[in-house]
């Protein structure tokens, strides 16, 4: 058996998952020290499925603590920033267009030094160590405890990123130093960005994943634990210390994720209904599509590998106003069970709505009878349009798909959605994003600068093919298990040469 958890902002959720499906499962208030809200939804969770710790194989969560630190400005470190790359790349410095507060909260400690590559591999220039070595002298004395090291197209290369680290550890030998070769795609400034970010969550992506161990002693668990990245696969917790990053945006990924295992459906429209917001997205082949554009986190523009997704302001706590011809964008939010009508509240939400047409049974009916049908019927109308537009936005296949709703929200959709082929509802869609933490596999990628010439196109196919199922095994999966899901090629057509980006993603099993 396994165990999924998923720590949001407002609720940790966690499931007991079974060959059967869904054993048992509880949502849960999120506690400021995380770890004991993950005990309460797992001990009971547990108890309800009749579940012994030796019949539990692992433990898979999905957190948003370390977006939400970004976001809320909180918990992150100074960073020494290294950019490997003079004479050249030098015209925007970085941190630039970063918000004058996240700026603050990260310093100015900024190095560049001569180094990097070509997109072919040639060098730009010779590593300059004695200037990496002075680097990282002067941060040390500043008292950084994280560093931030980019190159010019080290994902092709990342030699020189590697000796770079070897420089400053033996200067400061407890260091904590993120390379962007390991972190982000091709792209120098957003894949700087993401490894400063990286860097300055290292001390909270400790402190977090000590906590999910600490849950797990407390609970007699003597089990792996992994935790889920933003493209809906799994990596070990020990990695997550490393790149907390990664877990950006894993929330709605889970959901997707978890919304059509439930359905037992791998093409689908997802809509993650919330309190306060929707989150629709895409699945093809039970995984969500990837954002093709550079992904804001914080107001910080990062190459993160994130799902494509289209927050809405639309959920169960919407406000609904001038007689239902406006549902939100404004929420409630966590307050529902204290201010909507239907728990004797004095705000008139989009549940209520649902609870007054009939369509929806919690709270109590009887506080919301006075709701006029001339407002239900505009409120109605008026949700219905918010997800049809929407969903239009989002929809990439020209196939009329199911619509899969999911989340505490899910309730108020009871009419058919514009384009889909019908809307479906599975079963515990309230905890859907802790499914999809219980069943994500692992994954490894290859990423290249590839040029095409004569007849060596399937060569270098079979040989990135190949790399990313070895990424796969050795982070985890079982190699029989392990099947090619995506192959990416993106022609680069500013280079001489006419090279492609090829991106190759596989994944496999836990070998549980």
């Amino acid at each position: 058996m396994k165990i999924g958890v998923d720590v949001g902002g407002t609720n940790t959720d966690a499931v007991v998952l079974g060959s059967d499906g869904v054993l048992g499962w509880k949502k849960t208030p999120t506690t400021p020290d995380v770890y004991s809200g993950i005990v309460t939804a797992i001990r009971a969770a547990k108890e309800i499925a009749g579940t012994t710790p030796d019949q539990v194989d692992c433990v898979m969560i999905g957190t948003t603590q370390f977006t939400n630190a970004v976001i809320e400005r909180r918990s992150l470190l100074p960073v020494g920033i290294v950019r490997l790359a003079l004479p050249a790349a030098s015209a925007v410095a970085p941190l630039t267009d970063w918000p004058p507060d996240l700026v603050k909260s990260i310093g100015g400690h900024v190095h560049q030094v001569r180094g990097g590559y070509e997109y072919d591999g040639r060098e730009i220039a010779p590593l300059d160590e004695t200037a990496v070595a002075k680097a990282a002298r002067g941060m040390k004395q500043a008292g950084i405890e994280s560093v931030a090291v980019t190159s010019v197209f080290a994902p092709i290369n990342g030699m020189m990123e590697s000796r770079a680290a070897e420089i400053i550890l033996d200067e400061c030998p407890d260091m904590a130093v993120s390379l962007s070769g390991e972190l982000g795609q091709f792209g120098l400034l957003p894949r700087e960005n993401s490894t400063i970010i990286n860097a300055s969550l290292v001390v909270l992506a400790r402190r977090v994943v000590e906590g999910f161990h600490r849950a797990l002693i407390e609970l007699g668990l003597d089990v792996p634990l992994y935790i889920s990245q933003n493209d809906g696969t799994l990596m070990q917790a020990r990695t997550a210390e490393r790149y907390p990053v990664l877990t950006f945006a894993s929330g709605p990924t889970n959901s997707m994720r978890g919304a059509v295992h439930l359905a037992r459906i791998d093409n689908a429209m997802v809509a993650d209904i919330g309190g306060t917001t929707t989150d629709i997205g895409m699945l093809r082949n039970g995984f969500p599509s990837q954002s093709t554009h550079f992904v804001d986190v914080g107001g910080v523009k990062t190459n993160f590998r994130m799902p494509a997704v289209l927050a809405v302001g639309f959920g169960g706590g919407s406000i609904v106003r001038n007689c239902g011809e406006l549902v939100g964008p404004d929420s409630v939010g966590f307050e529902l069970t204290r201010r909507a009508l239907c728990f004797g509240g004095d705000t008139l939400t989009a549940t209520d709505i649902a609870v007054a047409g009939g369509w929806a049974e919690v709270g109590n009916s009887g506080l919301v009878s006075h709701v006029p049908k001339s407002t239900i019927v505009a409120a109605r109308g008026r949700m219905r349009a918010i997800l049809d537009a929407n969903v239009e936005k989002m929809k990439t296949d020209p196939r009329d798909l199911p619509f899969l709703v999911v989340g505490g929200g899910s309730i108020l959709v009871d009419w058919d959605v514009r384009a889909m082929s019908g809307v479906v509802r599975p079963k515990y869609s309230s905890v859907a994003n802790a499914v999809g933490a219980a069943i994500a596999q692992v994954s490894g990628e290859c990423e290249r600068v590839i040029v095409i010439v004569g007849n060596n196109r399937e060569k270098v196919l079979d040989d990135a093919r190949e790399e990313a199922k070895r990424n796969a095994v050795n982070a985890g999966a079982v190699e029989d298990s392990v099947e090619i899901i995506d192959v990416e090629q993106v022609p680069i057509s500013y280079l001489p040469g006419n090279p492609t980006r090829l991106r190759v993603k596989a994944v496999g099993d836990l070998p549980i």
